[in-house]
C-alpha cells in the first residue's frame, strides 16, 4: 500500500519537474553555453510568477500574461548583463544587486503583498495549466508540449550564426574577440534570453500552484544547478546532440523532484532537501575533475616510470 501510495505522488512530482525544467534550461544557457554564473534567477523567477498572477487577475489573457512575464524576465536579465558589460561588475556579483533589486519590484508587482492568490474558481478556465490533481494528464502535456517547444526554439536559434557567436564567446572570449564577435552584447543578450525562460517557468509555476510568493524565488538556483549537472551527467554519456541535451537537463529535473517527494514520503525533515541538493551538486561537479586529476597523476608516473 505505501508503494502505491508513493506512486500516487510521481504525476504530481513530475509536474513539478517539468516547470523547473524550463526554468533550469533557462540557466543552462548561462551556466554551460555562456559560463557564466548568473544569481539573477532567485529573482526572475518571482519576477515572471508575480507578473503572471497579477496580469490574470487583471482578467488579461493567460497567453499574454505568460509572454509579458517573459519579457519581465528579459528585462531582468538585461539589467544583469549591463552592470557586468557595462560597469564591469562580476557577474556573479551583478546577478545579486539584480536579484536584490528585484525582491522590491516584485514587491511593487504584487501592490506590496507578499502573496497574491488566484482562485481556484473564479481563474480555472483563466490559466493554462490546472492546479491540484484533477487535471494532472493534461496538465503534465501542455508542460512537455512547452518543453518541446523551448528547446525547439533554442535548438534552432543556437543553430544560427549568432547563436554560434554566443556559443563561441562562452567556449573562448578572447578568440571570439579576436573574430569580430561583439563578446559584451552576446553575453547581455544570453542573459537576457536566460532569465526570460526563467520568468516563464515562474509564469507556470504560479499557474500550478494558484498563487505568487515573494520567497517562492528562494533556492530556485540549487534546484536548477542540480537539474542540470544530474542531466549533464546523464545523457553526456548519450548523446551530444544540443537539442538531447536540453531535454536531459528536464529530466535532471524531473529526478530532484521524485527524489524530493521520496524524502517527504518518508516523513524524513524536508528541509534536509536544501543540504542534500547541495551535496549532490557538490558530488556531480566534483568527481569529473578528481577523476580526471586521479588519471593525469597515474598517467605521469606510468611516464615517469617507462622514462
Amino acid at each position: 500500500m505505501d508503494i502505491l501510495n508513493w506512486l500516487g505522488t510521481l504525476p504530481g512530482a513530475i509536474g513539478q519537474g517539468f516547470v523547473w525544467g524550463i526554468m533550469a534550461i533557462g540557466l543552462y544557457i548561462t551556466f554551460k553555453i555562456l559560463d557564466v554564473a548568473d544569481l539573477t534567477v532567485d529573482g526572475s523567477i518571482t519576477t515572471g510568477a508575480a507578473v503572471c498572477t497579477i496580469l490574470l487577475t487583471n482578467g488579461v489573457n493567460v497567453g499574454i500574461a505568460m509572454f509579458v512575464a517573459f519579457i519581465a524576465g528579459v528585462l531582468a536579465g538585461l539589467v544583469t548583463g549591463l552592470l557586468h558589460t557595462l560597469f564591469g561588475i562580476p557577474a556573479i556579483l551583478a546577478g545579486i544587486l539584480t536579484q536584490l533589486m528585484l525582491w522590491s519590484a516584485n514587491l511593487i508587482i504584487m501592490s506590496g503583498r507578499a502573496n497574491v492568490a488566484l482562485s481556484r474558481f473564479q481563474y480555472s478556465d483563466k490559466v493554462l495549466i490546472a492546479t491540484g490533481t484533477s487535471q494532472i494528464g493534461k496538465t503534465l502535456i501542455i508542460l512537455f508540449g512547452i518543453i518541446l517547444a523551448v528547446s525547439a526554439i533554442l535548438y534552432w536559434f543556437f543553430g544560427t550564426e549568432f547563436g554560434m557567436s554566443l556559443r563561441s564567446t562562452g567556449n573562448n572570449r578572447s578568440m571570439s574577440r579576436a573574430q569580430g564577435i561583439n563578446t559584451a552584447f552576446t553575453t547581455v543578450f544570453g542573459l537576457a534570453l536566460s532569465n526570460g525562460i526563467v520568468a516563464l517557468a515562474g509564469s507556470l509555476l504560479a499557474q500550478q500552484q494558484g498563487a505568487a510568493d515573494i520567497n517562492m524565488g528562494k533556492g530556485a538556483i540549487v534546484i536548477g544547478l542540480a537539474a542540470v549537472v544530474v542531466g549533464e551527467a546523464i545523457f553526456s554519456h548519450i548523446s551530444t546532440n544540443f537539442f538531447v541535451r536540453l531535454l536531459g537537463v528536464v529530466v535532471g529535473a524531473v529526478i530532484y523532484w521524485i527524489v524530493f517527494q521520496t524524502v517527504i514520503f518518508l516523513g524524513l525533515p524536508s528541509e534536509y532537501l536544501k543540504l542534500l541538493s547541495a551535496l549532490v551538486v557538490a558530488i556531480f561537479l566534483g568527481v569529473p575533475y578528481l577523476k580526471k586529476t586521479f588519471f593525469a597523476k597515474k598517467k605521469k608516473k606510468e611516464v615517469a616510470k617507462n622514462a
